[in-house]
């Protein structure tokens, strides 16, 4: 995927442009090329980019420690403030009230927009915090000592000094 010089984007039908998406995101360990359609749109002073898809990625229950697939659905988008330099974007938020929920980045009007990067970092915000392989999951139950032992070697030299110790 290309960056986009975002003057172009003025050039399409209704100032948008559709990208149809099928491919693996490379910074992000999928089990499956994402699927879906990104829809960037050049607003005068800022971009408006939205996105629709799924993926399959592989997680770590955070409960059991075991692998399981995850289907990750991606709807969201985002407005992205157009200027002519960074810099004036800090004097015109002084000036004039903007609600900031609304623009969370700025790009200059006649520079690049990423949109593999973009997609990468709301697909990685859309991985959840809590991992659970299921609602019924369980935390593993102990092991006794002698298998605990065999199991945790690195902790074998702990153990021997922790007998040497005086009681």
């Amino acid at each position: 995927m290309k960056k986009i010089y975002i003057p172009h984007v003025l050039q399409f039908s209704q100032k948008t442009q559709t990208i149809i998406l099928d491919n693996f995101i490379t910074e992000l360990v999928t089990l499956t090329p994402f699927r879906g359609v990104m829809m960037i749109r050049h607003g005068g002073t800022f971009l408006e980019i939205s996105i629709e898809g799924e993926t399959i990625i592989n997680l770590i229950c955070d409960r059991c420690l075991q692998q399981y697939n995850y289907r990750l659905n991606l709807k969201t988008f985002e407005n992205i403030w157009l200027n002519k330099s960074s810099n004036s974007h800090q004097k015109f938020i002084q000036e004039k009230e903007l609600i900031v929920e609304d623009f969370s980045e700025t790009l200059s009007s006649e520079g690049y927009f990423d949109p593999k990067v973009w997609m990468y970092e709301q697909l990685s915000l859309s991985v959840p915090l809590r991992k659970l392989c299921s609602n019924n999951c369980q935390i593993p139950v102990s092991i006794d000592k002698k298998s605990s032992i065999s199991i945790n070697n690195y902790w074998k030299g702990l153990e021997n000094f922790k007998k040497k110790l005086p009681k």
